[in-house]
């Protein structure tokens, strides 16, 4: 279960966020759990979960090492200060920053050189499920940001389905228009890399999941998680939704 916190909290936020999160995870719950601030309070986030079973990841990465990229932040810089995880091609990066699907191949193979784990976001826009275009949307992302990857590249990846229409909006996919996609995208797997890493693959579905709802997405066998968006801002909302899973 991640939380994508986007543009918001400052350090002192964050480090309140997690005194009170921390309190609220106990031993039974039993998913992986990762958040995603701001680059200016990764360290503050990292430092707040330390002893804990709680991981941190950034919300985007540059694909180069090191060099003249004014303001972009390298995947060794994140490892070095004790990230995990790293967002890719989330859809706000698309549509606001124009990164395209090999921008996001270049993002993923960096990170993971680096040994950071990224979650690659793929997902349609209102138009394009309104004209029947999902399906080669999704396609057409994986072909361009994923298959490029070797198959051990590949095994260290997620993928976050995130219908554009749903997130933020208030809208969601039903667990059934959910689950479609996200065997889509494992059938598009296992053509490119074997039915067993198709397998392995976990696909966390992102989309306006609240409280809620969780419950239902959940019970969706092809649903392994979720990407969660405003809910996951505050620790109470999360850790029913971590519970939830």
């Amino acid at each position: 279960m991640a939380g994508n916190w986007k543009m918001y909290k400052t350090a002192q936020e964050t480090a309140d966020f997690f005194r009170q999160f921390n309190s609220l995870i106990d031993g039974n719950v039993k998913c992986d759990i990762v958040l995603f601030p701001t680059f200016v309070n990764l360290q503050t986030a990292v430092d707040s979960v330390a002893d804990t079973r709680i991981e941190v990841g950034a919300q985007n990465v540059h694909w180069a090492r090191e060099g003249a990229y004014t303001g972009e932040v390298s995947s060794v810089m994140l490892t070095s200060i004790g990230c995990r995880w790293v967002l890719v091609g989330h859809s706000e990066r698309r549509q606001y920053f124009h990164e395209t699907d090999a921008d996001v191949l270049k993002k993923t193979q960096a990170a993971l050189e680096s040994g950071l784990s990224p979650i690659v976001c793929v997902g349609e826009k209102l138009e394009e499920r309104k004209c029947g275009d999902t399906e080669q949307v999704l396609i057409e992302q994986f072909a361009g940001g994923i298959a490029g990857l070797t198959e051990e590249q590949f095994s260290n990846i997620a993928v976050a389905y995130e219908p554009v229409w749903a997130i933020g909006t208030g809208q969601t996919a039903t667990p059934e228009i959910a689950a479609a996609a996200h065997r889509l995208i494992r059938e598009e797997a296992g053509k490119r890399f074997g039915e067993d890493a198709a397998d392995q693959l976990r696909i966390l579905y992102g989309g306006s999941v609240k409280p809620d709802n969780v419950n239902g997405l959940m019970k969706e066998s092809e649903l392994d998680g979720a990407l969660v968006g405003g809910a996951s801002l505050d620790p109470q909302c999360f850790s029913s939704i971590v519970k939830g899973a």
